[in-house]
This record gives structure tokens, sequence and C-alpha cells, in this order.
């Protein structure tokens, strides 16, 4: 970004755009080239606020909840940009609606397991409030229902599953429609292509650490490569560079899973479940077992308005899929029934 000190910068600070972002044997307008670094350069700030200041923020709730609010943005911003094209659902090209249409079914089915996903983590919050309401008590009685309450956690987490990795041939597909699809003398479907590159690999990034996030599984991450042609792959390379280094330490510290909170809060419940059976074994510190539990009722909140947050957060960018999807199919409807009563008045005035 320009800073007040620095006058005299021209308004394109990445370069002349005409030769950065022009298609190759295409000749863009100059209304055109300005909406498509507007849109890169918003892209390119987005990418640079995601970028994790270290290691520690990039399975947060927090990070996780602003990367799905990014993505709401960037998806928005694309609606808002096909409205400042003025490019009529009638002239996208075959390819361009089916891929899209497909694209967005996908993401439905993408947010529908990240919600079932969030959905088992406050599963396992109502087992750990059952247990802290046990140990509420001064009573040693309410030690042996808390114990298996903490053996139902145990169970619960281990036996968790993603359905995003059952889901995963969702995701392979996704990244087989990073290649952009053809254009000819359409300098506005030009630009509409190479809007939607942009968002397809921010989608996709994300959506691919969020999959590793719930399945602890490397088998989803990405490491995708963009031509520096465009003016937010430095931000984006950046953003990988940073991310991927987060995930290395995550898989060398031997940690129970990707998400931190559920990780601290698991942590605990160990330490918490051995001091109960200590205690039943009649050796157990109760001072340092009291501090424990407050240690774990903090940990359990946290983890349950992370989750809530990031429900809300995913529901959102459903919605914005969703209304996307159906404002691109009334509008194909729209020109199909103007299409169609314009045929139908020529016909009638045929001798």
């Amino acid at each position: 970004m320009s800073k007040p000190q620095e006058p005299h910068r021209p308004f394109f600070h990445f370069g002349n755009p005409f030769r950065a972002i022009s298609p190759k044997g295409s000749k863009l307008s100059s209304r055109l080239v300005f909406l498509l670094a507007t849109f890169e350069d918003s892209l390119a700030q987005k990418l640079t606020k995601l970028t994790p200041k270290s290691d520690n923020d990039v399975f947060s709730f927090l990070w996780m909840g602003l990367a799905m609010k990014l993505l709401c943005e960037i998806h928005n911003d694309v609606k808002t940009l096909i409205g400042d094209l003025e490019l009529p659902v009638s002239d996208w090209g075959e390819k361009w609606l089916d891929e899209y249409l497909d694209i967005s079914v996908k993401l439905l089915d993408i947010c529908n397991d990240f919600s079932s996903d969030l959905s088992q983590l406050n599963q396992g919050h109502l087992i750990l409030r059952c247990a802290l309401h046990n140990l509420a008590s001064t009573s040693s009685n309410q030690f042996v229902p808390a114990r298996c309450s903490l053996d139902a956690w145990n169970q619960h987490i281990s036996s968790r599953t993603s359905r995003v990795e059952n889901r995963s041939p969702i995701m392979d597909h996704l990244e087989e429609l990073l290649d952009l699809p053809k254009v000819k003398n359409s300098p506005k479907g030009k630009v509409l292509m190479q809007v939607m590159y942009g968002v397809k690999v921010a989608t996709l990034f994300i959506c691919s650490v969020f999959a590793y996030a719930f399945s602890g599984s490397s088998k989803r991450l990405l490491s995708i490569h963009v031509p520096d042609t465009y003016r937010w792959a430095q931000a984006f390379t950046e953003l990988q560079k940073n991310v991927n280094m987060g995930i290395k330490i995550n898989h060398s510290s031997g940690r129970f899973t990707a998400l931190r909170v559920l990780d601290a809060v698991d942590e605990r419940v160990k330490k918490l479940h051995s001091m109960i059976q200590e205690n039943i074994d009649g050796g157990m510190k109760v001072e340092e077992c009291q501090n424990l539990i407050v240690d774990l009722r903090s940990e359990a909140e946290k983890l349950t308005q992370g989750v809530d947050h990031l429900t809300k957060q995913v529901d959102e960018f459903f919605h914005v899929v969703l209304s996307g999807r159906d404002a691109l199919l009334s509008n194909l409807r729209s020109s199909e029934t103007v299409f169609g009563q314009g045929m139908e008045g020529l016909s009638t005035r045929q001798p």
C-alpha cells in the first residue's frame, strides 16, 4: 500500500497495468484495465492481511474466522465486478457457465462438510460441560462420573472423522478446475476468466488449509504456483509460504490436532483424567487439581466461542456462494425468456 509521505506515486503502483495484466493478443480498454487492476489489488491486500504474523496464528479459530470472512469478501467482490463488466449472461460461454455452476455446488458441499466437522466439536464440548459440572462439587463421589465424562471425551475425539477428508474427490476436482478456459474475441470474457482464476486459487487454498485443520491429513494440502504476471501473486506466495511453515511446525511438534484450542483442551483433559484416577487411588493433590479444572474450563470456553464464531462464518460463506449461484441462474432464465419472446415476435412477422 502507498504511504502518505510518498507523493507522486503512480496510481497503479505495481507497474504498467497494460503490460502486467493484458492477456496476450488482446487489447483491453482503459476501463477494463481499471476494473481488473482494482480487483487484483484488492485481492492482494486481502491475502496480505491473511498472512499469519506468527506460527501460532495459523490454526487458531481467530485466523480461520478471518480466512472465511475474507473468502466471503472475495466472492462478493466477484459479484460486484461481474455487474460492473456489464457482461450479459447470454454472452457467457457454455463452458464458463458449466464450470461456475459446477464449482459453486462443490463449494456448497464443502461448506456442509465444514459445518459437520464443527458440529462434532460442539458435541465434544457438551461432554466436557458434563464433566466440569461434576467437578464443580467438592464431593469425592463426583469424581467417578467426571472420569466417565472425560473417558467419553477421549472416545469422541479419537473416533472423530472429518467429512472433508472422506469427500476428498471434491477437493481434487476443484484443483483440476484451476486451469483457465480459453476465451476468444471477448475482452470482457478475458477479464472475467482472469478474475475467476484469482478467486479459485484463494478459495481452493483456504479450503485445503481448513481440510487439513479438521482432518489432520496432509493429503489435502496443495502447493499452488501462481505466475508473477498476476498482481496478487507475491501476496499469495508469501501467504502460502507462511501457512506451510506453520503446518511443518505443527507436524514436527507432534500435536494431537492442528486446531490449537482443541489440542490445548485435550492436553488438559488427559492431565485431569490422570489426577482423578490418583484421587480414586487416594493420592491426588487437591489444589493442583482445582487449578487444572479452572484451566480446562477456560480452554473449553475458548473452544466453544471459536467453534460458534467459525460456524457463523462458514454459514455466511455458504449463503454468499448460494446467492451468487441463484443470481446467475435467475439472470440466465431471464435471458432465455427475453430471447424466446424475441424469437416468437420475429416469427409472427415472417411472411
